[in-house]
This record gives structure tokens, C-alpha cells and sequence, in this order.
């Protein structure tokens, strides 16, 4: 094993190859790090990727692991090589205990670089408690990424239903995608109905054309039930969708749950909450 004493922006850490550390945070092995820690190992150990114990224990899912390390003052917003932080590592694995832990240390919900960014990354992998916690703490539900789009056009790519409606819920914009290409064009191409029917039920522009100047009905593989679909949509949105679009639009991005509060019967209230 090579040590090598480096000095950061805020505090010194220490540049070493894969060490019993990052081993016992991956996997786990509580009562192996506290052992490690008590030994003397430091916390801030980094491999030349910069991967640090604390990144393998939010990669691995594991809260016990990754508070012992934060405890013992590990840097929460690390960054590797690859641009990838704990709470980007957290969003990978799903585990929203990790996200919790992190956001409640410091961590930022904002990417350190648009090539890993973790609301994107659990949008796309569907894990639908960690984009509630970012959103909860200030993540940018419409962070446009050149290669990416928004969380929501990844969550549609992906078919991430929950993911997609979580986002939606929170406030996110329903026609911004990836460029021209909107959420909807994503879920034509995919034809998938379940999104479909949400998107337009969130007031997506059916009649949207992308860079090829195609709306999303003209992506809709052959002899697909979302063509029927289309054709059914066509037209001016009701009144009663519109009514329902124009309150929601009064509530700001993630304070839709303030509907809550309004003096409405509760039927009213899901229908503005689309429950």
C-alpha cells in the first residue's frame, strides 16, 4: 500500500491505493470500519480515481458505514475523478437513507459537474424516494443537461413512471426535454401508455415538434394503442383540465403540497393534487 500526504482546498487527505477502508465501507462491515478507524486509519482516504470510503459506502447503500465516516469527519462533497459524489454514489445504489445523511451533512443537491448529476441519476434509475429527498432539499427539478435533458426526460426515456410523476408532482415543467425533444416525444418512441397518459394529464403539448419538426403522435412505432391514444387528445384541452393546470401553475415548484391547505373539499383537493 502507497500513503501519500496531499493538501486539499479545506483540509489535507491522504492519496493511497484501495485500502481495508474503502473495502469494509463497500461491503458494509460496520464493526470492521469502526476497528479500521480506531486503529488510526484516517477517513479521508482517496485512491488516485479519488474514490474515497465514504463514496464506496454510499455506492454500496450503507447509512451505518457512511455515518461513522461523516462522524469521523469524512468530506461529504468529495469529488472523483469522474465527477462522482457521495450523494451522487447514494443516488446509484437508491439508498435514500445515504441521501438523507448526506443532505443533513452538507452535502449539496446540485452536481459538482453536469456529467454526474443525482437527481438525474435517480430519475433514470427509478428511485423515486431519493428525487423526493433532493427535491425536499432544494434539487433543481428542471436542471436541463445538454446530453441528458431534465430529470423528467430522463425518468420518460427511462420509463420511470413514479419517478416521473414524483417530478411532475414537485412541479417540474412537463414540455422541457432534452432540446426540442420533449418528455413526450421520449414516451412515444417508447410507447408507453401509462406516461403518456400522464404527461398529457400535466398538460404536455401534444402538438410539440422536435429538431426533425415530428409531433410526438408521428413517433409512435406501427399498429402501437397509443396511437389510439392520440387521436383521442386531440383538440383544445377541456375546461375543467385547464382550470386545474392554471391553479396548480399558481404554486411555485415544489409547493404543490400547499393545496393541502386550501379551504376545498377533499375530492377538489386531489383532483388539483392529480391523486
Amino acid at each position: 500500500m502507497v500513503l501519500e500526504w496531499s493538501s486539499g482546498s479545506k483540509e489535507d487527505y491522504v492519496v493511497s491505493d484501495w485500502t481495508p477502508v474503502h473495502e469494509a465501507a463497500i461491503h458494509g462491515r460496520l464493526l470492521s470500519l469502526r476497528n479500521l478507524i480506531s486503529q488510526g486509519w484516517p477517513v479521508n482516504l482517496i485512491t488516485a480515481d479519488r474514490v474515497s470510503p465514504l463514496h464506496e459506502a454510499c455506492l454500496g447503500g450503507h447509512p451505518s458505514c457512511a455515518n461513522i465516516l461523516l462522524k469521523h469527519g469524512a468530506q461529504v462533497n468529495g469529488v472523483t475523478t469522474d465527477w462522482h459524489t457521495p450523494l451522487f454514489n447514494a443516488c446509484v445504489s437508491g439508498s435514500q437513507d445515504c441521501v438523507n445523511l448526506l443532505l443533513q451533512h452538507g452535502a449539496s443537491p446540485y452536481p459538482a459537474s453536469d456529467l454526474a448529476s443525482p437527481i438525474h441519476e435517480a430519475a433514470k434509475r427509478g428511485h423515486v424516494a431519493c428525487v423526493e429527498t433532493l427535491v425536499a432539499h432544494g434539487g433543481d427539478v428542471d436542471h436541463n443537461i445538454g446530453h441528458l435533458g431534465t430529470p423528467l426526460y430522463l425518468a420518460c426515456e427511462n420509463q420511470q413512471v413514479a419517478c416521473a410523476k414524483k417530478l411532475l408532482e414537485s412541479g417540474a415543467s412537463v414540455n422541457q426535454g432534452r432540446g426540442l425533444d420533449s418528455p413526450l416525444h421520449a414516451v412515444a418512441r417508447a410507447s408507453c401508455g401509462d406516461l403518456a397518459l400522464l404527461l398529457m394529464d400535466f398538460g404536455a403539448d401534444t402538438q410539440a415538434k422536435n429538431a426533425e419538426g415530428k409531433r410526438p403522435s408521428e413517433l409512435v412505432p406501427p399498429e402501437s394503442p397509443l396511437t389510439q391514444l392520440f387521436l383521442q387528445r386531440e383538440g383544445p384541452p377541456s375546461l375543467l383540465q385547464l382550470c386545474r393546470l392554471r391553479i396548480r401553475k399558481c404554486f411555485r415548484t415544489r409547493q404543490h403540497h400547499k393545496i393541502n391547505g386550501l379551504v376545498l373539499p377533499e375530492e377538489l383537493k386531489q383532483f388539483l393534487l392529480h391523486m
